[in-house]
């Protein structure tokens, strides 16, 4: 059994919100195993507050192709956000994404002006200046998104769809995505064991309030259907009402377009 020491304590009480003692508790249990602590918790109804989020500092840049066919979107990481505003990085992410959306094959971090121009930020306020993850799209009409309001230039959205929606809905999808948080796209999308694992803590919530286990297995599926709710894109109810209310899946049906893809990409998520 390993020891059960401070910092093992107050990563899983960061991660949770949980008092200390109980944090411990919990560890002893589960083996010191973090993960296995917080479903242990869950499946006993702990109410939980998961809301530990990496703090690098960053931006990102997005740009769409003439033709409206490929996105890209790029992320320059570094320490602190006086430098990921500062005009040097703003610059090397627009070379970047404009090279990545001319060619999708191309590795920006080998481009020998990004990498000079990386090392003259780095050298000039003592940061470690990076250039993050990239991604590309493609499709029958391509749209981007970029939260610049309270996210600071933080979050992208790339979207491809089948039709061709407006400007209006580019923007409402790109903000729903930027804001719900989804993690996958349709049912299918979300991994098995994730699944797996939400039905489980499900089927344990309510054994413990002392229903049978057929009777918890039929509350779990609702459970499951609500986390759908919750959790992937086309199930999500559309954010803002006053444009649409509705499942995002209806709410695309409205305006004639599929969405075949997306990609989000967030500084430090």
């Amino acid at each position: 059994m390993p020891e059960i020491n401070a910092k093992m304590v107050n990563d899983l009480r960061a991660k949770t919100g949980l008092p200390m003692m109980e944090c411990k508790k919990l560890l002893t249990e589960t083996g010191g195993d973090v993960e296995k602590a917080i479903d242990l918790a869950r499946k006993r109804g702990v109410k939980t507050s998961i809301t530990e989020r990496a703090a690098t500092e960053g931006r990102v840049a997005a740009e769409i192709s003439a033709d409206k066919k490929r996105g890209a979107v790029v992320e320059i990481v570094c320490n602190t956000d006086f430098t990921a505003k500062s005009d040097p990085v703003l610059k090397v992410a627009k070379i970047a994404v404009e090279a990545l959306l001319a060619n999708p094959a191309v590795n920006p971090a080998e481009n020998a002006e990004i990498k000079s121009t990386l090392t003259d930020v780095s050298k000039q306020t003592g940061e470690n200046v990076q250039l993050g993850r990239t991604a590309t799209l493609e499709g029958e009409y391509v749209g981007g998104y970029v939260y610049t309001t309270a996210g600071k230039g933080k979050i992208a959205v790339l979207m491809a769809f089948a039709g061709k929606p407006d400007d209006a809905l580019v923007s409402h999808l790109g903000m729903h995505i930027v804001a719900a948080r989804p993690i996958a796209h349709t049912r299918e999308d979300v991994p098995a064991d994730l699944v797996s694992r939400e039905r489980d803590i499900a089927v344990e919530q309510a054994k413990a309030t002392g229903k049978p286990q057929q009777i918890a297995e039929k509350i779990a599926e609702g459970k499951l259907n609500a986390f759908y709710g919750e959790r992937v894109l086309l199930d999500q109810d559309f954010i803002n009402a006053e444009v649409y209310k509705g499942k995002v899946s209806e709410f695309l049906k409205t305006k004639g377009a599929t969405l075949k893809k997306y990609v989000r990409l967030e500084v430090g998520q």
